[in-house]
């Protein structure tokens, strides 16, 4: 047996593990409404990281200043980070093994990883080029690359997150 097959029972034989599948399966309409919190808590992540992202790009809002969007949008961005894990949890901890072992999950969560460190690098990195008006062209180069790979790594992580239920077809 695997690591990660004994992980897999350590989580499913678990307390929480019981509770979240019993809670999934006797609680009417519990699976859609987590799916819904889920679902708008990655819209909410998506939107936000990509109106920053565009903005940085000059694709979008132009009117807008980069520092008072990354501070207004921020806390749509991480409320949606907990809210996608609060209510995806359940769904990972009732069937592990319909997770750990899907290499469309492992995809989505080494995925996710860079998308939350990057999004914080990108917040931090873009609200300091702003209050340094000299910035040069390699600087901000650097700024729009790294909000391209903000947007890419985020739309990856919400392909990923769809294609779970159909791992089957893509690997035989």
């Amino acid at each position: 047996m695997s690591g990660d097959f004994q992980l897999e029972g350590v989580i499913a034989d678990s307390w929480l593990g019981r509770l979240a599948e019993f809670l999934l399966s006797s609680v009417p309409g519990m699976p859609p409404i987590l799916q819904t919190i889920h679902l708008l808590s990655v819209c909410a992540i998506m939107a936000s990281a990509a109106f920053v992202s565009l903005r940085i790009l000059g694709l979008a809002v132009p009117s807008q200043q980069v520092p008072e969007m990354v501070q207004r949008l921020r806390p749509w961005n991480w409320l949606g980070v907990a809210g996608a894990f609060v209510s995806g949890i359940w769904f990972v901890f009732a069937r592990p093994e319909r997770y750990f072992g899907n290499p469309v999950f492992q995809i989505k969560f080494a995925v996710l990883f860079f998308a939350i460190g990057f999004t914080l690098l990108l917040y931090r990195v873009s609200t300091r080029a702003a209050a340094d008006a000299s910035s040069d062209s390699v600087h901000r180069l650097s700024l729009r690359a790294l909000a391209a790979l903000v947007l890419l790594l985020w739309v990856t992580v919400l392909l990923a997150g769809r294609w779970i239920a159909y791992a089957e077809y893509l690997f035989w």
